[in-house]
């Protein structure tokens, strides 16, 4: 069974963009992005036909409190990463040697 991955509207008119108005070839895109092949070329059509009214989101625009309660939720996120980033910095850099293999 094939799965369909979802796109998000700005990422179809971004890669719509880098072919249109950047002149990248369809198959240039759709490897640099990891775009299904083929898909691109229905994006790059469905612009044609309808301009800016192509890839309206499906969904409703979210609320200030969805969008501050979504933020918090990465920030959160990205503070753990940032931290584990750090950690793993300050052990590789007590002793170089120890996880170079020499």
């Amino acid at each position: 069974m094939r799965s369909h991955r979802k796109y998000d509207p700005n990422f179809k008119r971004e890669a719509v963009r880098l072919v249109i108005e950047d002149g990248m070839g369809i198959r240039e895109v759709e490897r640099s992005l990891g775009i299904t092949y083929g898909v691109l070329k229905g994006w790059v059509q469905k612009h044609r036909d309808h301009q800016d009214a192509a890839f309206v989101g499906s969904h409703a625009p979210e609320s200030p409190e969805a969008e501050l309660k979504r933020l918090r939720k990465e920030n959160e996120r990205l503070q753990r990463e940032r931290d584990i980033l750090k950690k793993a910095v300050a052990i590789f850099s007590t002793d170089p040697h120890r996880y170079s293999g020499s």
